[in-house]
Formats: C-alpha cells, structure tokens, sequence
C-alpha cells in the first residue's frame, strides 16, 4: 500500500529526466503580440480617426450637396435641314433637331430672343458637314460640341453669357 499511496510527481521532467518544452513561453509570446496589435490599432484610431473629431466633431450637421436647378428646353423649332458639303453617292443633306439646355429661367428668356441669331450660325456651322464626318458616334459627338460652343458664342456676344449649359441632338439623319 505504500507503494500506492506514493505521491505523483509534479515537476516538469518527462519520464525519461529531461524537462518538457514549451511551459509558460507560448502563453507570453501570444499575449505580447496581442499588446503589440492593440497599441498599433490605438495609433492607427489616434493618427487617423482623431484627426476627424478636432476639426468638426461629431456634431456637425453633414454638408448637403447643392441640388442644381431643373434643366430648362428650348427646341430649335422647325429642325435644321441642310445639304452635306460632299455630294456624291452618300447621303446629300443633314436634318436635326436642336435642343438647348439652360438652367436659369432669365437666360432661357435671353436664348428665346436670340434663337434666330444662333440658328444661323448653327445652319453655317452644319452646312459644312461632310457624310464621312458625322459616319460614326465620335463624329457626332465632335459635331455636337462644336455646335454647343457656336450657340455660346452666339450669346456670349449678344449678352456677355454663355447661358447655354448643353446642345442636344434629339434628332439626327442623313440621306
């Protein structure tokens, strides 16, 4: 019975003498690097997220964007019909509808009086067009901006404003 009574042992050797690995050394490895992790969040949350809450807080009212006034037409009545600067085989005229865009309502008053000066300038400014110019989107497009910058131009000297915002195509063929 004294044999059985025998004390375990409760040291860190093995059955063979020699000390087990490993102890307390994972345990303090982990909890370093959970500090290290901690300190470097709290430096991230100081440098970054701080900076924020001295220039305004957190109680200032979120900057609304300025909602632009609603876009005002005004058609290019009837549509601009003219013939293409290369007769040939391909098509011979140009017809398209005009809209001009403006978002102010004086300067909408101001394109209505002077859409007869921007029509003429638009026919001369379309009469120069060639088929193979206006063949694909990109040429369309090219034709588009330089026709919003002769309507700008038209009122820029008319009134000292551009007033025309846009120039929208809303019709667009050719035979």
């Amino acid at each position: 019975m004294a044999a059985a009574e025998k004390p375990k042992k409760t040291d860190d050797k093995d059955d063979k003498g020699e000390k087990k690995k490993g102890g307390k050394k994972p345990i303090l490895l982990i909890a370093i690097g959970v500090v290290v992790l901690a300190a470097a969040g709290g430096g991230a949350w100081f440098f970054l997220g701080h900076k924020g809450e001295e220039k305004g807080g957190k109680h200032d009212a979120p900057k609304v964007a300025e909602v632009p006034k609603p876009a005002q037409y005004f058609p290019m009545d009837p549509a601009i019909v003219v013939n293409l600067a290369d007769p040939g085989d391909g098509p011979q005229y140009l017809q398209v509808e005009v809209q001009l865009v403006t978002r102010d309502p004086e300067e909408l008053k101001l394109i209505t009086e002077n859409a007869p000066a921007i029509r003429a300038h638009l026919l001369m400014l379309l009469s120069q067009v060639k088929a193979t110019d206006v063949a694909d989107l990109a040429g369309k497009q090219k034709l588009q901006k330089s026709a919003l910058a002769e309507a700008q131009k038209v009122m820029t000297s008319e009134t000292g404003k551009k007033c025309v915002e846009e120039l929208l195509f809303t019709s667009f063929v050719t035979q």
